[in-house]
């Protein structure tokens, strides 16, 4: 069969698999993305999270000598969380983002590109295919925009006709010379509402964003969150979709057609004092199919502990007291010990001075001081 028809039947048979859209490139290294990429490390915008070299995020044959095309598929997501509790005094809860609901994405994207890969080696054996789920080396949302899937918008999100900003991404680099799709002419125009919203100012307004100062970023670190991101957090336990949720291009759109997306609203919206006292064994049976907990549990209760003191939450403070006096880690104790000053204020003070002469490590020192010092 000629180079259209084989296309063509891929793309049939893409959307018997769960593939929404689908769009086709060449394997030429990505030019302009290159530029963007060495302006993008210059001004100190990257995570830390990136995966492979400026070269090779930007030349498709560092990855497959022999590539001809890139195959980009999208799957939408739901954004909507139906009879999801509701978070009240005494029982506050906090979320996980939209993008970590269901089946961690990199399994659910990485089965179709399988079935993908299945059917066009079949159809031809000799073709050569290389796929990448988000932590490849290819960007993922440059490959989307190049093949026609859609545009970059302002919050630096794909934005698809069909489903919005809400879709998980992967490709398939292949040795075949599939006919190119034409790229997406459009554009956000004058709206600038996603830059105006982002609570901590991270979109550059270019499409960039500062990753440093991103929230989504912020909630997946390790460490001390820094002070001044603290009150923005909310009850964000990992990511943020405020620049999703303000776009006017997702209005309307939520996709919940894909069986293999399942929603639990107690696990994706869960009680946040339950996270603290939750064991390791319990965590990973009860959390750990979520895309959103890869980076394991610390970051998850230090995100939970932050959330309980953004909902000056009192109910909490005697389990906030356990965890600062027992757990181990500097960064759920010091955060713990913060909290407890920030919903107690001046009730506090006896308290965190007893507990300081106690302590010994001198960052816990120094949030139990920062703690009672912001509420004063």
């Amino acid at each position: 069969m000629d180079r259209h028809e084989f296309k063509k039947r891929v793309i049939e048979y893409a959307h018997t698999i769960g593939i929404d859209d689908i769009g086709f490139t060449t394997a030429e290294p990505f030019t302009e993305f290159k530029a963007k990429l060495i302006d993008y490390y210059k001004n100190g915008y990257e995570s830390g999270f990136e995966t492979g070299t400026i070269e090779e995020r930007t030349n498709p044959k560092a990855s497959l000598a022999n590539a001809k095309s890139i195959v980009s598929i999208a799957v939408g997501y739901p954004n909507k969380l139906r009879n999801a509790p509701k978070s009240k005094q005494g029982e506050r809860r906090g979320i996980f983002a939209r993008a970590s609901w269901g089946m961690d994405y990199h399994t659910l994207l990485r089965t179709r590109l399988e079935k993908l890969e299945a059917f066009i080696r079949e159809l031809d054996p000799s073709i050569d295919c290389k796929s990448m789920v988000d932590t490849g080396v290819l960007s993922d949302r440059e490959v989307a925009r190049r093949s026609g899937l859609g545009f970059s918008g302002k919050n630096g999100f794909i934005i698809n006709p069909k489903l919005g900003t809400y879709s998980y991404l992967g490709e398939m680099i292949v040795s075949y010379p599939f006919p190119a799709d034409e790229e997406l002419l459009d554009s956000c125009g004058d709206c600038n509402i996603c830059v105006d919203r982002c609570p901590t100012g991270a979109l550059v307004g270019n499409g960039q964003v500062d990753s440093k100062k991103c929230i989504s970023f912020l909630t997946q670190t390790k460490g001390f969150m820094p002070m001044e991101y603290r009150s923005k957090i909310g009850n964000r336990l990992y990511g943020c979709d405020t620049c999703q949720q303000v776009c006017p291009r997702n209005k309307g759109i939520n996709t919940e057609h894909h069986e293999d997306i399942v929603l639990e609203p107690e696990i994706l919206k869960p009680e946040l004092t339950s996270l603290l006292q939750i064991s390791n064994r319990e965590f990973n049976k009860t959390y750990g199919h979520l895309a959103g907990v890869w980076r394991g549990k610390k970051p998850i209760q230090r995100n939970a502990i932050i959330a309980l003191a953004h909902f000056k939450e009192t109910a909490a403070i005697d389990i906030l007291k356990q965890v600062a006096e027992t757990d181990v880690r500097p960064v759920i104790k010091g955060t713990a010990y913060w909290a407890i000053g920030q919903i107690s204020g001046d009730e506090a003070l006896d308290y965190i001075y007893e507990r300081y002469g106690i302590e010994t490590d001198d960052d816990v020192k120094k949030e139990m001081l920062m703690g009672i010092q912001e509420a004063s």
